[in-house]
């Protein structure tokens, strides 16, 4: 009997142990957060103010993201005839998206221009302002022909600033300036109706970073 009892709280133990690593691991479990003064990195300043409101664009992005995951939207992916979302609702473009937005680059208006100017660059059949500068696809060629590429290794961690562009291969986000204790920075993004916490440590566990860009 007692040998049976040690078997199963052996199998409880490590249920528990297996469900709290998977809630870590998908971030459902805060993990802590570090500052580029951990790691001796100095922040990232832009030389441009875009909106000229005073605040740098590289600055300006990163708190113009923080004020749109505030807003708490819902995941959801519909279409919107005023292009940008106007109801409680967003998808992963829709971060980027707010946080140029509110720094004086309206990727609409942007995203269109350049699709004008460079259509064989893009793989779209029929151009429609209103939603083609919220799919992955195009803000990647978009990013490519407009802003800064920097590296997608991981390891170069003074490489990566918060207000910086990832893009994965279906998905975008936010660099944070908040870091894991390997000096890794977490992602600001909306990926799932899921996803708890808007700010994940996310990049260890990704092996399809295609691009990171920086507004220049």
């Amino acid at each position: 009997m007692k040998k049976k009892i040690l078997i199963i709280l052996s199998i409880v133990l490590i249920a528990v142990l297996l469900t709290i690593y998977i809630l870590y691991i998908f971030n459902y479990i805060p993990h802590k957060k570090y500052s580029n003064a951990d790691f001796g990195i100095e922040p990232y300043v832009s030389l441009v103010d875009q909106d000229e409101d005073g605040i740098d664009d590289q600055t300006d992005i990163l708190n113009n993201v923080r004020n749109y995951i505030k807003t708490k939207p819902k995941y959801k992916s519909k279409y919107y005839a005023t292009g940008y979302p106007n109801d409680e609702f967003g998808v992963c473009a829709d971060v980027v998206a707010f946080g140029l937005k509110d720094a004086g680059y309206d990727l609409m208006n942007l995203v269109n221009e350049d699709v004008k100017n460079n259509r064989d660059s893009y793989n779209i059949e029929v151009v429609d302002k209103n939603i083609d500068f919220r799919r992955v696809n195009n803000l990647k060629v978009y990013f490519e022909n407009n802003a800064i590429t920097l590296t997608t290794d991981i390891s170069k961690i003074k490489e990566w600033q918060g207000g910086d562009i990832v893009i994965f291969t279906k998905h975008i986000g936010i660099i944070s300036d908040k870091r894991n204790k390997n000096g890794v920075p977490f992602v600001i993004h909306h990926a799932n109706p899921y996803q708890k916490n808007y700010e994940e440590d996310i990049l260890e566990l990704r092996n399809d970073i295609v691009g990171h860009y920086r507004i220049s």
